[in-house]
């Protein structure tokens, strides 16, 4: 299958990167530890290559499990699996400051879906209009998406919310995680059937990088 050239391909499964790359000087949350890669060992010196990493789990594109703003005692590596796994749906909500509920949302959003909200604030990434002027989702959009039950919720910006981050409250004590600094999300914008993978870290911390990608049928 993957032999054949793009155009005699049919039925063929498509994978979209939905992740920034993890890097020396890349962008971080204004207060946060920048992150540190440093190599210790070099192939021609030392036989073999290795680097060492530095920083939190909030860098880059990154999930939040309920521990990160909660009381909650468990490790996002004691969750399973098929939480960071299912099907997605996109919303499109470009040029709104607050995310509203939409009569609309009542039929495509269902049970166990991870909701992804397409803002179009990845341009700003790397700016800090980034994190100071991103868009939020408003309670009513919050309580909402827990009431049907959502997996998780992933965003191209870098919060739903500012401080003192109620949003994120609404959240993650209801277990839904939060999957931040997307990009790429305008690439699903005509895909009404795709899958998210966004499995974390096996790691004892409150929140973790993912290498976070869509799924979807190719043509």
């Amino acid at each position: 299958m993957w032999g054949l050239k793009a155009k005699e391909r049919k039925g063929y499964m498509k994978f979209l990167d939905l992740s920034y790359k993890i890097d020396n000087g890349m962008p971080v949350y204004p207060g946060d530890k920048e992150i540190n890669l440093e190599k210790i060992a070099e192939l021609n010196k030392d036989g073999y290559e290795s680097i060492t990493y530095s920083g939190n789990m909030h860098v880059g594109t990154h999930i939040d499990a309920p521990m990160h703003m909660t009381e909650d005692d468990k490790y996002i590596c004691d969750y399973s699996l098929e939480n960071f796994i299912g099907k997605g749906v996109l919303l499109d909500v470009r040029d709104q400051k607050e995310i509203n509920l939409k009569d609309e949302y009542f039929k495509s959003i269902k049970e166990n879906h991870i909701v992804l909200f397409y803002t179009g604030f990845d341009k700003k990434y790397g700016e800090m209009e980034y994190y100071e002027d991103h868009p939020v989702i408003s309670k009513e959009m919050a309580e909402f998406l827990v009431r049907k039950k959502v997996k998780m919720v992933g965003f191209d910006m870098p919060s739903p919310d500012r401080s003192p981050y109620e949003i994120h409250s609404i959240f993650l004590n209801n277990n839904i995680f939060i999957l931040e600094n997307l990009t790429n999300l305008d690439k699903l914008i005509y895909e009404e059937n795709f899958s998210v993978f966004a499995q974390p870290l096996k790691i004892k911390a409150e929140g973790s990088l993912v290498r976070a990608m869509a799924v979807f049928q190719g043509y």
